[in-house]
């Protein structure tokens, strides 16, 4: 079954974010668009070079109202040791959510259960807690922020202008598509 359009599951786990720890549940998500980016382990290869994607590119999710998190199933603790250790991560300014009890990779449906590890997951939710994007991967390939942050674009443009689609390869200000019966195989 897919999670498109499911609610997210409640969840209450601990945070990283500037030098402070604090709780993140559900009900912190409700109210404003989110991304949640899964990750295998701090200290480990992909994942700083991933990470440090994302900081690169989150003044401009934080520009379109979106909050980023990143979440792996290491403690807060290790998030702060790894923050303080390595120059990829010193870049990072969006919250790092710990999740040693797997709670959140469970409800996320990325714990690989024999290993203890979250795979490579991207997760949009709305305001609404709906998860409009989800994209997992095996956890040798990395992401591109920039691609996420075009498909976070496509997904505030169709909620905000109903009855439009995005099609492939659309970038903000580009012509969408209205579904129609006179658009059937014009395409």
């Amino acid at each position: 079954m897919s999670l498109i359009n499911t609610q997210i599951k409640p969840f209450k786990v601990q945070a990283f974010q500037n030098g402070k720890f604090f709780e993140v549940t559900d009900e912190t998500l409700k109210g404003k668009w989110n991304v949640i980016c899964f990750y295998p382990a701090d200290f480990t290869f992909v994942c700083p070079t991933e990470l440090e994607d994302l900081a690169e590119h989150y003044d401009e999710f934080k520009k379109l109202g979106v909050e980023v998190y990143s979440a792996s199933t290491d403690t807060h603790f290790a998030h702060k040791a790894w923050h303080d250790t390595s120059d990829a991560i010193k870049k990072v300014k969006y919250p790092m959510l710990g999740d040693p009890t797997t709670q959140l990779a469970r409800n996320f449906d990325v714990l690989i259960e024999e290993e203890g590890l979250a795979l490579r997951g991207t997760f949009l939710i709305d305001p609404e807690g709906l998860i409009k994007v989800c994209e997992i991967h095996d956890n040798g390939i990395g992401r591109d922020a920039s691609e996420l942050l075009r498909k976070v674009k496509a997904a505030l443009y169709v909620a905000s202008h109903p009855g439009e689609v995005c099609p492939a390869k659309w970038k903000e200000g580009a012509e969408t598509l209205k579904p129609s019966l006179d658009l059937v195989g014009k395409i």
